[in-house]
Order: structure tokens, then sequence, then C-alpha cells
């Protein structure tokens, strides 16, 4: 490897030289006098090999560093440069792009100008007969105002017919709802329809209860009636005998008229003396024994004594 001063150029093996060095010699050849002004100037013939060898490889490891430095800036400028001219190439694509768009746009508005224009030439014997209707009617100043009366019309008839026609939704509802009352109301008379026959049924058979019932209570009645009667025939009956029997054997009469049982007790008490004194008088007669009355209770009846006849 060879290498010259800081001024001159440096080759290194048989590569050729360094072109990079010779656009650098405006950086290398300030820090050469630097060097140059640092350290002091040495003979060559008075070092020794191992001393220049360093010298010269100190000499170009800067050398190399200066490179590196130029290298890096040049890189960096390189870029930079490059940024630049790829942010030039997105905008110009970008200033392409809106211009496309601007074109096509610009090229749909005339295209919709166009059919605007063909429009207006087909409205306008529309608009003919719009001045005549407005020179006709004579109450408004121009089309514009005549339209605009109109369209309030238009709008309160539009306006009108929602309402017809929320009215007719909501009687469609009323009418379903109803039918479905009435189908309720069906429903449930045909339910008290059927409970209101087997209501009438169990009154109809209420009823025979009732007449089943009335005929046995009339039978009762009667039967009650018929034994009262005869229940009175034998209290009547029991009083005759218990004044008969009273007034013939002059028993004192103390058993209350009321009191039936009492004045059934003397007739028997005095049926029972009767017998025993037909006994005593005829003691070998047959069919005079007195006979097996039940023995008198004690209700006041008096016993009549045989003595006493």
């Amino acid at each position: 490897m060879g290498t010259g001063n800081c001024r001159g150029t440096v080759f290194l093996g048989s590569d050729g030289p360094y072109k990079v060095l010779l656009m650098a010699q405006r950086w290398v050849s300030p820090l050469c006098a630097t060097r140059h002004r640092s350290v002091p100037a040495w003979d060559a013939t008075t070092l020794l090999p191992s001393t220049s060898l360093l010298l010269k490889r100190r000499e170009v490891a800067e050398l190399e560093r200066a490179l590196q430095s130029q290298r890096e800036a040049l890189a960096a400028r390189q870029e930079r440069a490059l940024r630049r001219a790829e942010k030039a190439r997105a905008q110009a694509a970008e200033q392409d792009a809106e211009v496309l768009r601007l074109h096509q746009e610009l090229t749909g508005l005339l295209r919709h100008r166009e059919r605007l224009a063909q429009r207006l030439q087909s409205l306008h014997c529309f608009g003919e007969y719009l001045q005549a209707v407005l020179a006709r009617t004579g109450q408004f100043q121009d089309v514009p105002a005549m339209l605009a009366h109109f369209g309030a019309l238009a709008g309160a008839r539009a306006l009108l017919a929602q309402q017809v026609e929320a009215r007719q939704e909501q009687l469609s509802q009323e009418q379903a709802r109803l039918q479905r009352y009435q189908e309720e109301v069906s429903s449930e008379l045909l339910r008290t329809s059927a409970e209101l026959a087997q209501l009438r049924a169990q009154l109809e058979a209420a009823r025979q209860d009732v007449i089943q019932e009335e005929s046995h209570w009339a039978h009762i009645q009667s039967t009650a009636t018929q034994k009262t009667l005869l229940l009175g025939q034998i209290k009547l009956a029991v009083l005759n005998l218990f004044q008969l029997a009273t007034t013939r054997l002059k028993v004192p009469a103390d058993a209350a008229l009321e009191d039936t049982e009492a004045q059934l007790d003397t007739v028997l008490l005095c049926m029972q003396d009767l017998a025993a004194i037909c006994a005593e008088l005829h003691p070998g007669q047959p069919g005079l024994c007195p006979p097996h009355l039940p023995a008198a209770t004690s209700h006041g009846g008096a016993k009549v004594n045989p003595s006493e006849e």
C-alpha cells in the first residue's frame, strides 16, 4: 500500500486510485494541516522503520475516517435527494390524479348540463302552459307564486290523504278489535247458553224434587191432620170416660182437662177396681177375673176403694 502527502493521491495495492479522495480534498486538507501543526515534522532518515510504519498507518486511518465521513455525507445527501424526488413524484401523481378527477368531474358536469338543457327544452311547453294559466287566472303575480300556492294545496292534500290513511288504519284496527270482541262475546254467549241450559235442567230437576217434596209434605200434613183429629177424638173419648168414671164412681176429678195421661190413668184405676169388685162378688164365674191392665201412673189419679162403692 502506497500513500502520498495529504494533498496527493493515495493508492491501495493494484486496485487503482481512490477517486473519491480527489472530491474530498477540501475536507482532508484542513485535517492534514491540523495534523502537521500538532505533530512536529520528523525527518524520514532519522525515524525508525516501525515508527514510520506507525505514522503511515495513522495517516491511513485518518484518511479512512475522513473518507467514511465523506461517504456518509454523500449517502445522506443522496437519500435526501431521493426523498425529495419521491415526494415530487408523489405530488406529481396526486396532481395528475386530481387533474384526471377534475377532468372526469368536468365531463360529468357537462353531460349533466346537456341533460338539463334537454330537459329544459322538453319542459318549455309546460312553461308556456303555466304562463297561459297565469294569464287566465289573473290571481297571482308570477309563475313561482302560483306554483307556491298550488304546492301548498298539494301539501295540504297529501296531509289530508295521510290523515285519511291513518284513520283508515285506525278504523281497520278498531274493526279487527270489534271482530275479536264479537268472537269473544259469541264464545261467552255460547258458554253462557250451555250453562243456562244446564241450570234450566237443574231447575227442572229441582222443581220435580220440590213437587215430590211438596206432595210428600202434603201427605205428611194430611197424615198429621188425621193423626191430630184422631188424637183429639182419643182425648175427647178419654175425657168422656174420665168424667163418666169419676161421676159414677164418685172419684175426685182433680186431673186437668189437658192432662190426658192423668185422665187415662184414673180411668184405668177405676177399671181395675171394678174388675176386682166383680171378682169378689162372683168368685167362681169365669170372665169376671180382673184384667191384666197396666199399672196406674202417679199423675194425681185417685184409686177407688171397693168399700166406697
